[in-house]
Order: C-alpha cells, then structure tokens, then sequence
C-alpha cells in the first residue's frame, strides 16, 4: 500500500506514521511506501519501505505528496480552534482550500485511471454545539459555534461529495479532543484539557480557564491512532453517502481528570492554578460534553480506556520525551506511574 500523510509533522501524524514504521502493514496489507507532508519537513523515520518527506502549503499542494498510486490519505492538516478563531483569514485558507487542494489531488488520480484513494479526515467534536447539558446521538446535526467547527463541517461535506463523484473513498472521524498531547501547549482552545495533566506531571504550574464541573468529550492519542488506522482499512461500503462517524470517546469533567491525575501521582493537581478566561470558556463551552455513538461500534471502532488509563498512557508514552523537548531535566517528577 502506498500511504500519504498530510500533517505528517504532527503528533498524531507522527504516531500513525511511526506505527507504520514499526509494522510494515495497514488492515493485514504490507506497506509499501509513505509519504509525509507538512508545513515544514517532517523528521526523518527509519522504515522497511521508503519514506519521502515533503514540506510546502497544503494550499498548494505538490503532486509529489499524493503520487499515482496512492491507496490511502490521511488528512490531518489543520489550522486548530483558536487560532481559526482568532484568524479568520488562515483558518478558511487551510481548513476549507487545503481540503479542496487534496480533492484536486484525489481527482487527478482517477481522472488518469487511478483507483480512487481512501482518505481519512480528520474532524471534529467542535463540528457540533448544544454545551454541557448535550447528549448528542449519531444523527445529531453539526451546528458549530465557532469557525472552526464551521471549517470542519464544510470539508466534511466537501469530501462526502468529492467521495460520491468517484474522486475519493472517504472516511471522517469527529474526533473528541484529543489529550494528553505530548510537547508544548498549541494555539487550539482546547489546550488546557492536556495542560492541566501534562505540565503537573512536569513538575510546572498551569492555568485552568474553566470551573472544575465543566464536563468534555475527550480521547487519548492512542485510541485517536488507533481509530484513524481502523478507518483506513474498514469496509466503507456500509457508509453510503453518511461518511462521518462519532468515535465512542470519553465523557469527563475536569475534576474527574484532575483526580485521575493525583491518583497517579499524588498532589500533582495542586500545580493548577484556578483562571477563568472567557475568551476560551466562549470556544469550548458549546462543544458537546456526551454522545451515544451506535454507528462505530458496529463498525468495529474500539472502546476507550479509563481517564486514569489514559494518564498512565501518557505517562509510558510521552513523558519522558516531552521532557527532553522542553528541556526539563529529569528528578523526582519522572518516577513511574504510581508515584
């Protein structure tokens, strides 16, 4: 199989893309090349197959990044929720005609004789409103409260067309947010969900914008990975023209995360520092705390851990490496997961 992965700079694009390293295969089928792309050039990757890594603007798209032959995109660039807020301008620029470079991508494929390419895209919770009394079902509407929601919902769309007119095989993940990202603080609104367990476990303080009962739907990166990877190999032929799916995530408020975080390393909540900041409160506070989905489960998407499972999961994962990144040095803050 020949993969592309756009935003393959990124964490989740560097964890789906390590995973592949470490395999050699996607769905039970052997790997045969990958290509990653991002703003600036991916890190290099050591694989059984050859990597090409590729910097540029997804806007201007090279044809290098999605080759004849592709069987599989991933679309995970993006510009994330406050920064699309905050800049109107960039967030349409990448978010709406990124998606409409990769369809052109896509239809230079097939219109050469080429077999139309799964893409999986990556959308959002923020895709959908009704704040925190919201139970939302598989056949909720997407009424996104913010620019950024907005841009994922048009490209869902965009891409569910594009997939009808033969260009593409698509797949639209709605993620929930996805903690804990290792490294250093984002621009998206969400932030604060990873920073309130990271940095603790850092031995850093950090702010919480929002009241200890604000309730969030939420992943961990390695269900986001793993689902992302499903949705690459799954039999779309059960989605007809319906190609967006709410993965089954986790409903937490973030006392519930905070006791999680001092369960495995207690008094690490006390580095949270209590600072509401309507600017955020006004972004995240529409997103949907809970839905029921039925859809994926059917389609094999796996359950979520447990909010102490995703901590220690961060903790085995990216710790230490976020660390390094930060240039932290390593003391009594990076004992195992238990103390």
């Amino acid at each position: 199989m020949n993969i592309t992965i756009l935003g393959g700079g990124g964490f989740l694009g560097l964890r789906i893309a390590q995973y592949l390293a470490r395999t050699g295969t996607l769905g039970g089928k052997a790997a045969t090349s990958l290509t990653l792309f991002d703003l600036h050039e991916p890190p290099p990757l050591v694989a059984p197959f050859p990597v090409i890594r590729l910097a540029g603007d997804i806007v201007a798209l090279p044809e290098a990044a999605i080759p004849p032959g592709t069987d599989v995109v991933f679309h995970l660039a993006a510009v994330v929720s406050a920064q699309a807020e905050a800049d109107y301008d960039l967030g349409r620029r990448v978010n709406l005609r990124g998606t409409d470079a990769v369809v052109d991508a896509c239809r230079r494929l097939t219109s050469n004789g080429g077999k139309p390419p799964r893409v999986v895209f990556t959308s959002s919770v923020a895709s959908f409103s009704g704040g925190q009394g919201a139970n939302l079902s598989d056949d909720a509407r997407q009424v996104p409260a913010n620019s950024y929601g907005a841009q994922k919902a048009a490209a869902e769309l965009i891409l569910a067309d594009a997939c009808r007119r033969g260009f593409m095989d698509t797949v639209s993940l709605r993620l929930p947010t996805v903690i804990v990202r290792p490294g250093r603080p984002n621009k998206a609104a969400s932030s604060f969900f990873s920073a309130i367990l990271r940095e603790p476990l850092l031995g850093l303080e950090t702010e919480l914008p929002v009241p200890d009962d604000f309730a969030a739907w939420i992943c961990s990166p390695r269900s986001a990975a793993g689902w992302l990877l499903h949705a690459a190999a799954l039999d779309s032929g059960a989605l007809g023209l319906d190609r967006g799916i709410n993965p089954p995530g986790l409903s937490v408020t973030i006392a519930e995360l905070l006791a999680g975080l001092d369960a495995v390393r207690p008094g690490a909540s006390s580095l949270v520092k209590r600072v509401p900041d309507p600017a955020v409160a006004a972004i995240v506070g529409p997103w949907p705390p809970l839905f029921t989905p039925s859809r994926a489960p059917r389609l094999g998407f796996a359950p979520h851990e447990s909010a102490i499972d995703l901590i220690r999961a961060f903790i085995e994962d990216d710790l230490a490496a976020t660390r390094a990144d930060r240039g932290l040095p390593i003391g009594a803050c990076q004992s195992g997961p238990d103390g």
